[in-house]
């Protein structure tokens, strides 16, 4: 008994111990998420946001990749802010692209005390994600948000560097019009922010060009049987089909089109075109059209070299956004080392009057977040590849001003 009393005391003295310098460490984080690691080095904390589960998972990994690459460089170049050796630490968490799902995670992140975040993927997680971070005070950088209305609620925290969805509409609308000759056009789209907004934009742009939406049809970003949707649209006798939304519907969906005789051309946006709907549609993605709120792979300045380092890394081919995902997470740190911390009330103002050489172009931000001369990249797939629409071929990439 004498045995088993004096055990029971070392083992609340231990325990109380292990509080102690759990408190101290706690109390030594500072108001950025700022901690001491193993080796003694500060740990600054960027949060990754993405769908690392379900349909979209194959974007988010890359996307999180983009970001785990830029903090890998960042750590063994040696960051000192604040007069201390910094180490960046990747912390991923998956958001399933689901709105509800992404507030969580926001709220997680600021539990976690992170200095910044990268994402959501989604316009639908990053909308209701940005007003926890707005409240908190903590920068987002997207990556692949293109909703206009992610920069316009008035946040001071919030920035893209990819052009948005009102541009993607327009260049689109455009080459369907002008180009491709389509006059009567069946628009659908999945319901979400992302794909309803930009479906709306192309309609709008479509009837200010002169052209008439015979169909405006609605699916989910779950669905996989369009027959009812496709055979309502048949009896219209559109020029064109255009969707909005992502590959893993748009996939089995231009495959049904031709499964009931439907051969009319189908577009997409950037949900679209990745490197995955062809593997969905198989020969009957042969012809589709497609955008990216972005400069052509071929085009971005420092693509090649990115891509070398991203297949040696990672053991993969780039998806999609991974490019922008680095240069996002390259401009946050670069705006943390010109004010030399990670303290988003220090670093905030540094990064609205970023100007940065990124792979994927000049990187600078207006008043409101979004990107200056955001640019639209049209393509079509031929022989299962995406290639650019040259001009001549008519459009080309085209450029507008946020």
């Amino acid at each position: 008994m004498q045995y088993v009393r004096l055990s029971l005391i070392a083992a609340a003295v231990l325990s109380l111990a292990a509080c102690n310098k759990s408190h101290d460490n706690a109390a030594a984080n500072d108001a950025s998420g700022a901690a001491s690691s193993s080796s003694g080095d500060v740990v600054v904390k960027i949060g990754a946001a993405n769908p690392l589960t379900g349909p979209f998972a194959h974007w988010g990994h890359d996307s999180d990749d983009g970001v785990k690459l830029a903090v890998q460089e960042a750590n063994a170049e040696g960051v000192t802010l604040d007069g201390k050796k910094v180490k960046f630490e990747v912390v991923s968490e998956d958001d399933q692209a689901d709105p509800k799902m992404a507030t969580q995670v926001a709220q997680r992140f600021v539990d976690d005390k992170v200095a910044g975040v990268i994402g959501h993927l989604t316009s639908g997680a990053a909308i209701p994600a940005s007003r926890i971070y707005s409240d908190n005070n903590i920068p987002m950088i997207a990556a692949s948000v293109t909703s206009p209305a992610f920069t316009q609620q008035g946040y001071k925290n919030t920035f893209r560097i990819i052009a948005n969805d009102q541009q993607q509409g327009q260049a689109l609308a455009k080459f369907a019009i002008d180009d491709l000759k389509a006059k009567n056009i069946a628009v659908v789209d999945d319901r979400t922010t992302y794909g309803q907004g930009l479906a709306d934009d192309f309609a709008k742009a479509v009837e200010a060009a002169g052209g008439k939406i015979v169909k405006r049809e609605y699916t989910t970003n779950s669905s996989t049987d369009f027959m009812a949707i496709l055979t309502s649209i048949k009896g219209a006798k559109p020029d064109l089909v255009f969707y909005g939304g992502m590959d893993a519907q748009a996939g089995p969906m231009v495959k049904q089109m031709r499964k009931i005789g439907l051969t009319t051309p189908f577009m997409g946006a950037d949900g679209v075109n990745t490197a995955e709907f062809p593997k969905l549609a198989g020969n009957d993605a042969e012809g589709t059209y497609a955008s990216t709120a972005g400069a052509a792979k071929e085009k971005m300045p420092g693509f090649a070299s990115f891509n070398d380092k991203f297949k040696a890394t990672f053991k993969t081919d780039i998806q999609a956004y991974a490019p922008y995902t680095y240069d996002a997470t390259r401009v946050m740190i670069a705006a943390m080392k010109r004010a030399g911390s990670a303290d988003p009330a220090k670093y905030m103002p540094e990064l609205a009057k970023t100007d940065f050489d990124g792979v994927t172009g000049k990187i600078q931000f207006d008043t409101k977040g979004d990107i200056k001369n955001g640019t639209v990249t049209l393509y079509q797939l031929k022989t299962g590849n995406w290639k650019v629409l040259e001009a001549g071929g008519a459009a080309k990439a085209a450029s507008a001003a946020s």
